[in-house]
């Protein structure tokens, strides 16, 4: 099943988009609809096992991913979950939850 196969298709057709339509031959740009994340409730992280980790010098949400999930590009997952979208949110020193399992924290973002 595509990510894509619940999500309402926009048709582009704006200015903006016009010097891309022509170089690709096309009247409009088919997008899809943007999923909206909400940052889990207090009972759903009550739910979830998660490992602390303190950020030190050279951390990388993409390298803690491979740690804790086998796979990089679930770095977003970790950034999600501590409402910090990109590392220069974070400091030194600064404590973040990891959520341990990945499959209950898919669960929690369907709803």
């Amino acid at each position: 099943m595509s990510r894509y196969t619940n999500k309402r298709k926009i048709v582009n057709a704006s200015e903006y988009y016009a010097p891309l339509r022509r170089s690709r031959g096309l009247r409009a740009i088919v997008q899809y609809e943007t999923l909206m994340l909400h940052n889990p409730t207090v009972s759903q992280r009550t739910s979830l096992k998660t490992n602390t980790h303190i950020w030190k010098y050279g951390d990388r949400y993409y390298k803690l991913a491979n740690q804790y999930y086998g796979d990089s590009r679930l770095w977003w997952v970790i950034a999600w979950y501590n409402a910090r979208p990109t590392e220069a949110n974070i400091q030194t020193g600064d404590v973040i939850a990891i959520p341990l399992s990945i499959e209950d924290i898919l669960t929690v973002l369907r709803i």
